[in-house]
């Protein structure tokens, strides 16, 4: 299907992950799915490409990524609450920028809302800028996709510049009132 077949670049990025939840619904975020989707939709796939396309697109347009968190360096959009035409995900955009901010992390990264998985989570990761990087499960993660296990809890954290995350949540789970060890 060609691009100007549909009536918006959010529309149509809705068109093309739905296949891919089809695919994942019965899976378990972890170590292997997150190997099986850097191995089956890495960044050469043309799945991969065409939805971090799409999320940049958005991102530029304004509908994603577009409610700041704590500042515009910080901010995030849910796509969709979990429903039946995503399968019972809920889809969220997040972008986080590392550039010129004073939290003072190791390799200047910047740390974005501790939060826990109830049910994992499963996240697409478009690096924005060379060396940018998503800290994931299994260490950096410099574009492809990264699958927190169920239970995982984190700061989510970037680090080299801009990244935008399509993060798809099982049931729309996720708990912001987890704390640090």
């Amino acid at each position: 299907m060609s691009q100007n077949q549909f009536a918006s670049s959010k529309h149509e990025l809705f068109f093309r992950f739905i296949p891919l939840l089809r695919e994942i619904r019965d899976m378990t975020a972890g170590q292997q799915v997150e190997h099986w989707l850097n191995t089956k939709y890495g960044m050469e796939s043309t799945l991969y490409r065409h939805l971090s396309r799409l999320i940049t697109e958005g991102v530029q347009e304004g509908w994603a990524a577009d409610a700041e968190v704590a500042g515009p360096r910080y901010r995030r959009s849910r796509l969709s609450g979990p429903c039946e035409d995503t399968l019972f995900f809920s889809v969220t955009a997040v972008l986080m920028d590392s550039t010129g901010n004073d939290q003072n992390n190791p390799e200047g990264s910047l740390r974005g809302d501790y939060h826990l998985h109830p049910y994992g989570e499963f996240n697409l990761v478009v690096p924005l800028n060379a060396g940018a990087a998503l800290a994931g499960p299994n260490g950096w993660c410099h574009g492809g996709w990264t699958a927190p296990a169920p239970g995982s809890h984190h700061f989510p954290e970037v680090k080299g510049g801009a990244v935008i995350t399509l993060a798809f949540l099982p049931a729309g789970r996720i708990a912001f009132c987890a704390r640090p060890a």
